[in-house]
């Protein structure tokens, strides 16, 4: 029997490469439906607020700098002055109405454990729900080799992650600690899924992507392939979707990776396992009184990258990296012709 499952959207900000060059074009992809593929755009009256933060400042996003391909949303930028950087956007409510075995089925495939196991034991699994949710994304990424602080700006949205770490100082096997606010104040023992993904620019291939399927938002993420700052990028469109709905249960579970809570001041630690795109995920939802509503949920999610030892600069690699410099080369093959020249003049 075909089962129909309800498949709600993550939402993430991704990027090709999170080591930048100064004053240089890029461009950040604004994924609606899983890590690995988006499955549709977002539109721009979606977006309350949509930021670039670096050197103290933050930096309202301009419509004009919005594209899409396929169903991906695309923000193109120049990366301005040295520093770690901040990308951030947060979207209007929206709401869906789900029958109770949507709703549970929902709850059970994006990781909700604690309003599903509410529902087993108050005898509310019958119960059809209204949910009213929106979607809060932010993404660190470097420029240059000069690191600030401006990876710990809270943005005063509803949900969101405030890094206790700059994850730009820190190399696969360290351990990430950040805090989770909700309108401002710390969340205690809230469930948050840590995981990554190789990148191209890694030597860590091996990575299990956090999925989210809840067709709560969609719009164009961009597509673009950075060294270190300079970037070439697809556009994908898709046009706006509510919730989408699926014949197969089998690719919807979307919480893999490390399984974490956070403690009575909203700190939790993620351990960086392997060099890769790391991504932290949330949805705080919650029984609400709103007319016309049953719930309320706040979706959040952060990405960052994470390399091996390098620093900013591991993505760059020179003839002198990890051997015998080149020039040395030079000298040792002048050397070896003028021995030779005078072993044979000497013979001769």
């Amino acid at each position: 029997m075909a089962i129909t499952v309800f498949s709600s959207h993550t939402m993430f900000l991704k990027m090709d490469s999170y080591f930048l060059k100064p004053n240089t074009p890029a461009t950040i992809q604004l994924y609606n439906g899983t890590f690995d593929k988006s499955e549709n755009v977002i539109d721009r009256d979606r977006m309350l607020d949509a930021s670039l933060i670096g050197n103290g400042q933050r930096i309202e996003v301009n419509n004009s700098q919005w594209s899409e391909k396929d169903s991906i949303t695309l923000l193109d930028f120049e990366t301005g002055e040295e520093g770690t950087w901040v990308a951030a956007i947060s979207t209007a409510p929206r709401s869906i109405e789900m029958t109770a075995e949507a709703f549970n089925t929902y709850l059970e495939h994006e990781g909700i454990l604690d309003m599903l196991e509410w529902r087993k034991k108050n005898n509310a699994l019958d119960a059809a729900a209204v949910e009213k949710y929106s979607k809060h994304v932010k993404t660190i990424f470097q420029v240059g080799e000069k690191r600030t602080n401006d990876w710990q700006t809270p943005l005063g949205y509803p949900i969101e992650f405030i890094p206790l770490d700059n994850p730009y100082d820190l190399n696969t096997g360290d351990s990430f600690k950040f805090k989770l606010l909700l309108n401002g104040n710390p969340l205690a023992n809230q469930l948050v899924y840590a995981d990554f993904k190789g990148s191209s620019n890694t030597h860590t291939h091996d990575a299990t992507a956090a999925t989210d399927h809840h067709s709560h938002d969609k719009k164009p993420s961009t597509s673009s392939e950075h060294t270190h700052g300079g970037s070439t990028h697809s556009h994908e469109k898709e046009p706006e979707k509510e919730h989408h709905h699926e014949e197969s249960i089998e690719t919807h579970t979307h919480t893999s990776g490390q399984q974490l809570r956070t403690d009575a001041k909203g700190i939790a630690t993620a351990k960086l396992t392997a060099d890769g795109i790391w991504h932290l995920q949330t949805i705080h939802l919650i029984p609400t009184e709103e007319e016309g509503m049953t719930h309320e949920s706040n979706w959040s999610t952060l990405t960052f990258e994470v390399t091996h030892g390098h620093g900013a600069d591991s993505h760059t690699h020179d003839a002198s990296e990890g051997g015998i410099p080149s020039y040395l080369y030079g000298l040792g093959s002048i050397l070896l012709v003028g021995l030779l020249f005078l072993y044979f003049n000497k013979k001769k």
